[in-house]
């Protein structure tokens, strides 16, 4: 009987692991089966552009998985059974139940405005594809003279606020920042941050604290209140309770605590990666939510898997965090490397040099997804008679 494979998510993290699976595993030996609630791939890194009506390119997953072997089904994770090691889905056929002997767990994060008044009815966010397009038809409705308010200084926060002001010149951008603009960055990125969103007309409240959302403006804990026409939520996310309700072992915000090689520390035979793993890097820090954390935890699954279920030796994969790309429009941005304590390093590289880099990486990161096995052949492994536990 084949050894059952099931990832769930195919977004960087689970499409990168399904890709290098079938690679590298023999189809006699192993079923692969990816899970997935829409049939196209989110470039989750162009959602900022996909909301300001730039044309982002799409990939089926059909078309990306076709000639590997790897099986699609396109339907949404309503529950995981890790006693019976099932997992249950709905989709347009009313729905039914997948058996696995191995899980990837890979369902990735969502915006999350629970913890703001107003903002789950009033504000949008950019952390799925069908918010964005929300976004882009509220902004495409608005006239000249609109407010936009952002609010949030993650990268996601300075992405979208750079975009719209240089897209949409004829709105008021304001972005309202917890604390100092850019205070993870070296202050020679700091520097050029506020020079670029000075140059751009966005205006940024510092050290303030948005207190609730209503329909046409927004209220700050110093009292400050902000009129705006849209309303984006940019400052927290949350990974689906599946994982939880299930019994695995997570953390406090529902991440699944994992070890060294992605496995979870409750249920061996389930592997989480990407945000929905909480994963130690080699700096003794948790990873944080990114494409570059779902690229390392994926590579250590792989690894992890494929030398459980051969009876080889389970080495380690580099995880490391090295640093931020940030788009600051389309021909201005920001890569600022860190160092092994995850503080930023003096120099950076700015300007129109970052912007191609940053380019550079979302064309890579699609053309990954797009081409799962690489397009080139690999030995592949064969699975042993009784392969470890995994």
């Amino acid at each position: 009987m084949k050894h059952r494979i099931v990832v769930l998510g195919a977004g960087y993290a689970g499409a990168y692991v399904a890709g290098n699976l079938a690679r590298r595993l023999s189809r006699a030996d192993t079923e692969i089966t990816v899970v997935n609630a829409e049939p196209d791939f989110v470039q989750r890194l162009r959602l900022h552009q996909l909301a300001l009506g730039q044309k982002v390119a799409t990939l089926q997953l059909t078309d990306a998985f076709a000639g590997t072997g790897i099986q699609l089904r396109l339907a949404r994770v309503t529950a995981v059974d890790p006693e019976r090691r099932v997992v249950a889905v709905a989709d347009s056929g009313g729905g039914g139940e997948l058996g696995y002997d191995t899980l990837v767990y890979a369902l990735g994060s969502h915006g999350d405005n629970t913890g703001l008044p107003g903002a789950a009815e009033y504000a949008f966010d950019i952390a799925s594809r069908p918010s964005a397009l929300r976004l882009r038809e509220r902004l495409e409705r608005l006239g000249e003279q609109g407010n936009v308010v952002i609010i949030g200084d993650g990268l996601t926060g300075i992405e979208t606020a750079a975009e719209v002001a240089e897209s949409r010149p004829d709105l008021s951008v304001t972005l309202i920042a917890r604390g100092e603009l850019g205070a993870r960055l070296s202050n020679a990125a700091r520097e050029h941050l506020r020079r670029t969103f000075a140059r751009l007309g966005v205006r940024v409240l510092e050290h303030t604290t948005a207190e609730a959302v209503e329909a046409e403006r927004v209220l700050c804990a110093d009292g400050v209140v902000l009129a705006s026409d849209a309303t984006v939520w940019t400052a927290g996310f949350a990974v689906d309770p599946i994982a939880a309700e299930a019994g695995l072992e997570v953390t406090a915000n529902g991440r699944i605590v994992v070890d060294r090689t992605m496995r979870s520390v409750s249920h061996p035979e389930v592997y989480a990666v990407g945000d929905a793993a909480y994963a130690v890097g080699d700096n003794g820090r948790p990873l944080p939510m990114s494409c570059a954390s779902a690229g390392y935890t994926g590579m250590q699954a792989v690894v992890a898997i494929i030398g459980r279920l051969t009876g080889r030796e389970v080495r380690r994969t580099k995880l490391l965090y090295y640093g931020n790309h940030i788009s600051l429009g389309r021909r201005d941005g920001i890569v600022q490397l860190v160092d092994g304590a995850g503080v930023a390093k003096p120099k950076y590289t700015g300007g129109r040099t970052a912007a191609r880099i940053k380019a550079g990486i979302v064309r890579t990161s699609l053309w990954a997804t797009a081409h799962p096995t690489f397009g080139l052949p690999r030995r592949r492994y064969r699975v042993s008679p009784q392969p470890a536990r995994v």
